[in-house]
């Protein structure tokens, strides 16, 4: 093979997936998962990690199949990061250390309340609540926390994971709400692309469901109520969607140049054709009415990519199931598609596995690329009632078997962080 055939229509190397990984509710490994999504199973279900009596919302994707050594998100995010990108390396075939970069997309850090209630319980006495910080300090030295201080630390997660697998240089964590598993992934597409490095370890981990973060989220009246039964709630695309549910999980993906992944022999999944973001100004947690963000974001991807509208078979969409997000990115679609959009395959896997946050774009690119190698596009489940004015194929309830090349897989979140992903089984 020539080296023009490593390069793409920039003369940048091409990117490959040579490895995989996954946890979601649905299970643990792109076996169990990709079986349980294609079957149209969903993973939500009631919450039983904390009580939920008196809440509006009381189901979720929670992820409690995985033992943590203390109950909180750094250790629940760790764990699953560490488990997929096991799978991930092993899927790629290599062994020791990575020695390449690691970027990290792990959720916002804060000790669950009951860390928070314990420790002022054994804090000094004080007529001053003001005095509060101060008073946790002094516990702290007088007899210090280990748990407790790991899980304040934001980069404790990848430090963990640097360590574990021997990857080179300082790890970076991200975050960016929603898409913060793209830009993970599009860090390290960028770190291959420039030349400074031949591989990366791309992770997206997201456990940091709890008590306050369900009462966060429903006090934006951003999550679905429908609770009974829990798996009917997250029904993205219908007339009658009222809200996300909120989800756990992590996936690693592994990114080579294509010339090092041929030269040692490793199985080619996919190629990571494009990328593409950006910012929305319009308000904090809802996204820009007219689209437009979202809009350049797609048409970013593609131009990123080199690739028209047409090339694109399958689209994998937020589809989040609150009102505004789905009518916001069918807009944002028609707008790119124009009446190509009617033809083309749009489904959510949000539908089964819910929201997983941080961890959704990585989630998302790895079933976007299982949708290219088996040849099946995951159905939209709980389709039931359909928005008039989204005019869409959700490829409805049941999976349907077509063979796509190139896929857009969209995460537009909070914050106004917008991204896309474009895939294909094949360089150009």
């Amino acid at each position: 093979m020539t080296a023009s055939a490593y390069r793409d229509h920039l003369g940048r190397p091409i990117v490959a997936v040579t490895g995989m990984g996954i946890i979601t509710s649905l299970g643990q490994g792109l076996s169990d998962n990709w079986s349980a999504l294609t079957s149209g199973t969903s993973g939500i279900h009631e919450i039983n990690r904390f009580p939920t009596e008196g809440l509006s919302t009381r189901i979720a994707g929670t992820v409690d199949f995985i033992g943590i050594p203390a109950p909180n998100a750094v250790e629940r995010s760790y764990a699953f990061a560490r488990e997929t990108t096991i799978e991930a390396l092993a899927d790629a075939g290599l062994s020791g250390d990575f020695n390449g970069p690691l970027f990290l997309a792990a959720p916002p850090i804060e000790p669950e309340w009951s860390a928070r209630f314990e420790l002022a319980d054994r804090s000094p006495a004080s007529d001053h609540p003001g005095d509060a910080y101060e008073r946790f300090l002094t516990a702290l030295r007088q007899r210090p926390d280990p748990a407790f201080h790991e899980a304040a630390l934001f980069g404790a997660i990848s430090e963990r994971l640097a360590d574990r697998f021997g990857t080179r240089g300082l790890p970076v964590t991200l975050s960016t709400a929603c898409a913060s598993g793209v830009t993970a992934i599009q860090l390290g597409i960028e770190a291959i692309r420039q030349g400074r490095t031949t591989r990366a370890l791309t992770v997206a981990t997201d456990g940091s469901l709890s008590a306050e973060a369900l009462i966060r989220f429903s006090l934006l009246s951003a999550l679905s109520t429908q609770n009974d039964p829990p798996t009917k709630a997250s029904k993205p695309f219908s007339k009658d969607r009222d809200g996300f549910v909120i989800a756990e999980g992590a996936a690693t993906l592994v990114l080579e140049s294509l010339e090092s992944a041929v030269a040692r022999g490793a199985k080619v999944l996919g190629i990571m054709k494009g990328a593409g973001d950006k910012a929305d100004s319009f308000h904090r947690t809802r996204s820009s009415p007219d689209g437009g963000p979202a809009i350049a974001t797609i048409r970013a991807a593609l131009a990123d990519a080199g690739m028209s509208e047409g090339d694109i078979g399958y689209i994998n969409a937020h589809g989040t199931s609150t009102p505004e997000n789905d009518k916001m990115e069918y807009g944002s679609m028609s707008a790119v598609f124009g009446e190509k959009l009617v033809g083309i395959p749009v489904s959510s896997n949000k539908s089964m596995i819910g929201h997983t946050l941080t961890a959704a774009g990585a989630v998302e690119a790895v079933f976007s690329l299982q949708t290219m190698l088996t040849g099946t596009l995951p159905p939209t489940i709980n389709y039931n009632n359909p928005d008039p004015s989204i005019v869409l194929d959700v490829v409805p309830n049941k999976k349907r078997e077509a063979q796509v090349s190139a896929v857009l897989s969209n995460s537009f979140g909070f914050g106004g962080q917008n991204a896309s992903l474009v895939m294909a089984l094949e360089p150009a």
